[in-house]
């Protein structure tokens, strides 16, 4: 079935190849993110392909722009089926460092983020009776590490606010986690604290490619919408965490 995909964050990493694998799958896609330029030349190579994408400029800890995000969908294709809550940053550091205005960063984009994501998509599939909230967390959603306590703070409540809404869903909405392991991206490239950026590269030894989570995303999509697949850990299988 053919389904109305909006996805934050969709510019690089997770986003970005969630974009690619969803539309190649048959859905229609809608990208947000901050960097328009990588949006247009994502959503053309898609359309080239023989998808369906088109892209707004989108912030997520502005909940305005989320709402308006989420409306972009339905004029553009009609209906928003799943909302893929996927923008994040991670900016590592000690807590001694006192990093606070990147401690706030964290908080306004994984946490607010998400839950702007939920009450501008909610509404919407409320009033249809039918929808897919997919968010994306991390494995730091179960555990905690030296330099990430803020980080898995935050994905510790994508977590808890997964499970609250798939409680109070209904069925009606369907609710997927999906948290990954250490995956390609360009979140570790952006840690300014070097005893934070030093430990992040000996994580990252292993890591999965981004296209292994998509997948994931796109199983828990492609389920009938009398299964509800709630959470997916995805891990390098070389990973001890």
């Amino acid at each position: 079935m053919t389904e109305v995909v909006a996805i934050t964050g969709a510019s690089s990493g997770i986003g970005e190849a969630s974009a690619r694998r969803l539309a190649a799958d048959g859905h229609r896609v809608l990208l947000g993110a901050r960097r328009t330029e990588r949006l247009q030349a994502l959503s053309k190579e898609i359309n080239a392909a023989g998808g369906a994408a088109s892209y707004r400029r989108l912030d997520v800890t502005d909940a305005v722009d989320v709402r308006a995000f989420v409306a972009a969908a339905g004029e553009r294709y009609g209906r928003l089926d799943v909302m893929i809550n996927n923008a994040g940053v991670m900016p590592l550091s000690p807590l001694d460092a006192l990093a606070v205005d990147e401690w706030d960063l964290m908080i306004d984009a994984n946490v607010r983020g998400v839950l702007h994501g939920i009450a501008a998509a909610l509404p919407v599939m409320r009033a249809r009776g039918a929808g897919h909230i997919v968010n994306i967390a991390s494995v730091g959603a179960y555990e905690v590490s030296p330099t990430a306590a803020v980080y898995c703070a935050a994905e510790f409540a994508v977590r808890a606010v997964s499970e609250g809404l798939r409680q109070e869903s209904g069925g009606d909405v369907r609710v997927t986690l999906v948290s990954p392991g250490v995956t390609e991206s360009e979140l570790a490239d952006r840690i300014g604290d070097p005893v934070a950026r030093e430990a992040m590269q000996a994580y990252r030894a292993v890591a999965l490619p981004a296209s292994a989570v998509a997948d994931a995303i796109a199983y828990a999509v492609s389920q009938p919408p009398e299964v509800d697949v709630n959470e997916i850990v995805v891990r390098p299988a070389a990973s001890a965490q």
